[in-house]
C-alpha cells in the first residue's frame, strides 16, 4: 500500500471542476488496503472524505484531512434463478459502464439510469434515481466495512432505510462505513419501465422496445438536456424535487394551475424544483462564472474558474428566491463539502 500524497489537488476528482486541495489523499484498491489503512495512525486522528468520482459533490473549501478514494473493482455472479441474476460489483467501477455490462448481458433492471455518472459504491448512498426507477429496486444489499470494528459487514436493502435520494448511508451511518462493494438483483426477463418523460415517445422511432434500445433513447435524453462536465463543469441536478402536502399543493395550485407534479403517497405530492426555479426567474441566470443551464434550470453550471463558494451562493439566491415566493424550502441533492 502506497502512503498517502500531500497537499492533493482535487480539480479532477470533482466534476464541477473546481480547485480545493486535500491535506491528504490516497487510492485504495481492495478490502484489504482498507482495513489495513484504518489501522493506521493517519485514519485514526484526521478528519476522512470518501470520494468516489467526485460527480455528487460540491468542495468550497480545502479539505484538511485526508480523502480515501476507493477503486474496487470487479463484475461477480454470486447467484441466480429462474428469473433472477445475482451480480457482486466493485465500489470503483464506473456506474454506467456497468449499466452497459448489464444491458449487453440481457439482465434488465437499471436501463434506465444509463449515463448518470459516478460509481458504483455511490448508488446506494443517494438512491440514485431517474426516468421512473430507482436503485434501490434492484440492489440485493450492500457490503461495507464497519469503522469502529475494521470488519465486514452487509447491509440488506432492507436496512438501508431507501428514500427518495436518501439512504442510512447519508445520515446514520455517514463516516462510520465505507462501501466496498454493492449486491445487484437483476430481472432475466426484463420489465421495461418506459411511461416516464419522453421515454415511450423516442421509442417510437425504433424498430422495438429492447434493453438496448431503451438505454440508447435514454442516453440521448441525457446528453440532449444535460451538459457533458467534461465540457462544462457540473453535478447534474443541484437540487432535490420538494415534497409536500397535499394542503401546500392545492394552496400553490390556485395560483398556479399547471404547476407538476407527482403524487407518491398518500398526502405527499412531488413538485418539479425545475418549474419552481423557472417561475422565480432564475432559468437561464448567469451570475459571474456560474449560472444555471439553458436547457435544465435545475443543473448549475461552472462556467470557467468558478469556485465552490461561487456556485454555492448561486444555490443559496435560488432557495432564498423559492422561499420567499412558494413557502418552500429546496434541498440541495449535491454533498457540500
Amino acid at each position: 500500500m502506497k502512503s498517502p500524497l500531500e497537499n492533493f489537488s482535487l480539480k479532477k476528482y470533482n466534476t464541477f471542476g473546481v480547485e480545493a486541495r486535500a491535506e491528504y489523499f490516497i487510492e485504495l484498491t481492495s478490502a484489504d488496503q482498507i482495513r489495513e489503512f484504518i489501522k493506521t495512525g493517519q485514519f485514526k486522528t484526521l478528519p476522512f472524505l470518501v470520494l468516489g468520482e467526485g460527480s455528487n459533490v460540491l468542495f468550497t473549501t480545502d479539505f484538511n484531512g485526508i480523502v480515501i478514494r476507493p477503486l474496487i473493482r470487479g463484475i461477480e455472479k454470486t447467484g441466480e434463478t429462474a428469473e433472477h441474476v445475482l451480480l457482486k460489483v466493485g465500489a470503483g467501477e464506473n456506474w454506467d459502464e456497468f449499466v452497459k455490462y448489464c444491458v449487453e448481458n440481457n439482465l434488465g433492471g437499471l436501463e434506465n439510469l444509463s449515463f448518470i455518472p459516478g460509481s458504483v459504491g455511490a448508488c446506494p448512498v443517494q438512491n440514485i434515481g431517474a426516468y421512473g426507477v430507482e436503485v434501490k429496486d434492484k440492489i440485493e444489499y450492500v457490503e461495507a466495512i464497519e469503522l469502529s470494528g475494521n470488519r465486514i459487514v452487509k447491509y440488506a436493502a432492507s436496512e438501508c432505510i431507501f428514500d427518495y435520494r436518501y439512504s442510512i448511508f447519508k445520515e446514520k451511518l455517514k463516516n462510520k462505513v465505507i462501501i466496498t462493494r454493492v449486491v445487484f438483483r437483476l430481472d432475466k426477463e426484463p420489465k421495461y419501465v418506459t411511461k416516464y418523460g419522453n421515454i415511450e415517445k423516442e421509442l417510437d422511432k425504433y424498430p422495438e422496445t429492447n434493453l438496448q434500445n431503451i438505454r440508447q433513447v435514454v442516453i440521448n435524453i441525457r446528453t440532449e438536456k444535460l451538459p457533458d462536465p467534461s465540457r462544462l463543469g457540473n453535478a447534474g441536478s443541484f437540487f432535490k424535487n420538494p415534497v409536500v402536502t397535499g394542503d401546500t399543493l392545492k394552496h400553490i395550485h390556485q395560483f398556479y394551475p399547471k404547476i407538476p407534479y407527482w403524487k407518491i403517497d398518500e398526502d405527499k405530492y412531488k413538485i418539479s424544483a425545475a418549474w419552481l426555479i423557472e417561475q422565480c426567474h432564475y432559468h437561464k441566470k448567469r451570475i459571474g462564472r456560474t449560472g444555471t443551464y439553458p436547457k435544465q434550470p435545475l443543473v448549475i453550471v461552472n462556467y470557467g474558474q468558478a469556485t465552490g463558494k461561487d456556485i454555492l451562493n448561486l444555490a443559496k439566491k435560488i432557495q432564498k428566491a423559492i422561499k420567499n415566493h412558494f413557502a418552500i424550502a429546496l434541498e440541495p441533492e449535491v454533498n457540500i463539502i
